[in-house]
């Protein structure tokens, strides 16, 4: 036989339990104990010997278990000899035992499992049913009706004796074969925790057995009922091994008490029917006996394995919960390292990024240059900002949903700011961006503008990208509860099959290694997961060979008339001209940038390398902007801002501009925590500063030049 029904062991099962001769000595014990109770009572409480055999015959491998059941079969036969049973009885009572023994383990591999786990209810009750019973059943009509045969038994002798050894036998297979599979099992069930430990569990034992005691030592009263409180209590605290001890301690104190005349059994009226007078009391009393010990097993046994399962999945449960929070933590501690590797890379490549970016606009912008080194310095701008965009896509696609920071925003400003980043790219190809806020759009909305921005200049650069002439429009809408913003382009359209993925990271329109156009393909990708994160989305809203249109549709409230910018008198007071600009920035290259950007404003500009240098200057001298950097050793920029924000007077409200290389969400909001007026990321470009500029000096408007001009 091949898989669940082979008849012994899988010789690769990890060996357990008592070792083999440990099963003949148990089964010699029970032949002693039989012969000995046939010859002093002429009866037989049940039958162990076959529980021995069908533990044995379960639990070791084909080896050891052929050359146990060869022994076995052996000491059966010379037992037979030693009762004097007649050679008929002998050999059929020794063939039948083994048949038993044979037909209940095969079953039990089939119904139970591969682990004979007998705590589970489901597989003990199919050894009890499926296993036990017709092997027991089998056996007991055949020898049962060949004495009924040959001693010619009356009807109720033949019931009388077939109830008899039906229950004799299965009480040893019921109480014998689990305890033995259970302990030598141990190992495959140490996730088992029962609610008692050792202690109690002896203690629960030792009143089981003294209630036993007490209930079979007398005969005066019908007290069979108390052994269930005791025994329950056991069933609940203790585990099924436990339990089927204690049954076969309650079977061993009552039969022995039974057999000796003793206990509530003996006051059991014999029936005076004539075909069982020559039965002998003893055996009336051992079948009400058999009744009692069947209803201590189908009590205890299944209900100590419903609780045994019940707390072995509370277990399993309690670790999986204690699994899932240190998955939790540990998932937690993953994203902050993320959040912090995102934030650390972004500065570090951000400060760089700011040199090559600034240096090469301010190179652009000198007279006299020469044609072939203005378009060399061109191509230096152009891949710096190719590589910063590129940089700010793979951190936004790589990071999660971050924490919108929601602010008033005018639609008009915000197309300019947008539109700013792309001109020089559209006027280096002769495109023309135009921006148009359409009727009904033009009231300020609550929004994230840093999202915003982030949207339509992504949108903006990919028709920038694909566009070779003609126009690009970006416009706001309002249609009904939803703000729409347009980017409409005159370029080559984009083809129907790519529509599909065409906001997946990573695709894009030509893949090939001859294709005319560079890039990650992460642009619209960014877009449109920014859009969702404010519950709107980005879709393509009309393509042909003329052109495209991009629209942005997101759910954005009006902003109240109290929330609305308001045009207040200047809280720096009128500055005498020119204007003072503090520049705060602990490397000299990155202060160089900004003052030759400022530069053309004809302001006076300060400098200084760290924050306490900062905020001593803006207590001796009246600034109208300052620039602050962030990450300075000893006194960083939030600080310094927080100084400065408790100096008495004007210069606790100087305009600060947060110029750093921490972009993240999270950063611009620290700075405005402390105390800053706006944010701006490295690197910079003369058009992204004076914007920046603009935004943080709007209720000072006399403070600095006109830098739209500037620019």
């Amino acid at each position: 036989m091949r898989g669940r029904w082979r008849i012994f062991r899988h010789e690769a099962g990890q060996a357990a339990g008592p070792p083999a001769w440990a099963y003949v000595v148990l089964f010699c014990a029970s032949l002693l104990l039989g012969v000995w109770s046939a010859g002093k009572y002429s009866a037989v409480v049940m039958w162990p010997a076959n529980g021995v055999l069908l533990a044995a015959f379960l639990q070791l491998h084909r080896r050891q278990a052929i050359t146990v059941l060869s022994i076995c079969l052996a000491l059966n036969i010379a037992a037979g000899f030693v009762r004097g049973d007649p050679p008929l009885f002998l050999w059929l009572n020794v063939a039948l035992n083994f048949a038993q023994v044979f037909i209940a383990g095969i079953i039990a591999r089939r119904v139970c499992g591969a682990a004979l786990d007998l705590r589970r209810p489901r597989r003990l009750l199919a050894f009890a049913a499926l296993a036990v019973t017709p092997a027991v059943l089998f056996c007991t009509l055949v020898v049962v009706s060949t004495a009924a045969v040959v001693r010619d038994y009356s009807p109720a002798l033949y019931i009388f004796t077939l109830e008899r050894f039906f229950a004799m036998e299965a009480l040893g297979l019921l109480t014998i074969t689990p305890i033995l599979l259970l302990l030598a099992r141990r190992h495959r069930f140490r996730d088992d925790v029962s609610s008692s430990g050792p202690v109690e569990a002896a203690a629960l034992m030792a009143l089981v057995a003294v209630v036993a005691v007490a209930i079979f030592a007398q005969s005066s009263a019908p007290l069979l009922f108390l052994i269930f409180p005791a025994g329950l209590l056991l069933v609940f605290r203790a585990s099924p091994t436990t339990a089927a001890v204690s049954i076969l301690m309650v079977t061993v104190i009552g039969g022995f008490a039974t057999l000796n005349g003793h206990g509530p059994l003996t006051l059991q009226r014999i029936p005076e029917t004539p075909d069982l007078a020559q039965v002998p009391a003893v055996l009336h009393h051992l079948q009400i006996f058999y009744a009692f010990v069947l209803t201590m097993i189908v009590t205890a046994l299944p209900t100590s394995t419903i609780v045994s399962e019940r707390r072995r999945m509370m277990a399993r449960l309690e670790a999986r919960a204690r699994a899932a929070r240190t998955a939790m933590r540990q998932a937690e501690a993953a994203n902050a390292a993320k959040s912090r590797f995102l934030a650390l890379m972004s500065h570090e490549m951000r400060t760089p990024l700011h040199a090559v970016v600034g240096y090469s606009e301010i190179l652009s912008r000198r007279p006299g240059l020469a044609r072939a080194a203005r378009s060399q310095v061109w191509e230096i701008q152009r891949s710096g900002t190719a590589l910063l965009t590129l940089v700010e896509d793979v951190l936004e696609i790589s990071r999660g949903d971050t924490i919108a920071c929601l602010e008033t925003v005018d639609p008009a400003t915000l197309l300019d700011q947008a539109c700013a980043a792309a001109r020089e790219a559209a006027a280096a190809k002769g495109l023309t961006i135009r921006a148009e806020v359409r009727p009904g759009a033009a009231a300020p909305v609550v929004a994230d503008p840093r999202r915003l921005r982030q949207i339509l200049q992504r949108l903006i650069a990919n028709s920038v990208k694909f566009t070779a002439q003609g126009e690009i429009l970006i416009s706001a809408a309002r249609e009904g509860d939803l703000t729409v913003l347009r980017v409409a382009d005159t370029g080559t359209g984009v083809d129907p099959a790519l529509a599909v993925s065409l906001f997946q990271p990573f695709v894009q329109a030509d893949d090939t290694i001859g294709r005319a156009h560079v890039g990650a393909g992460l642009g619209l990708a960014v877009a449109r997961r920014l859009a969702r994160a404010m519950d709107g989305d980005v879709t393509l809203e009309t393509s042909s060979p003329m052109g495209s249109t991009f629209a942005v549709r997101l759910p954005l409230p009006r902003a109240c008339p109290d929330t609305a910018p308001a045009a207040d008198q200047p809280l720096a007071g009128e500055p005498a001209s020119p204007a003072r600009i503090l520049i705060v920035d602990d490397h000299p290259a990155n202060r160089e940038v900004a003052r030759l950007m400022l530069t053309p404003l004809g302001c006076e500009m300060f400098e200084a390398a760290d924050g306490e240098e900062a905020v001593v200057l803006a207590t001796t001298v009246p600034f109208d902007l300052i620039l602050m950097d962030v990450r300075m050793p000893g006194m960083d920029g939030l600080a310094a801002t927080r100084a400065i924000r408790a100096l008495p007077g004007l210069a606790g409200r100087t305009p600060i501009l947060a110029v750093t290389a921490d972009a993240m969400p999270e950063d611009a909001a620290r700075c405005r925590e402390a105390g800053m007026d706006g944010h701006l990321a490295k690197p910079i470009t003369h058009a992204t500063l004076f914007a920046a500029i603009e935004a943080v000096t709007a209720n000072a408007p006399a403070a600095l030049p006109d830098t739209a001009a500037a620019a």
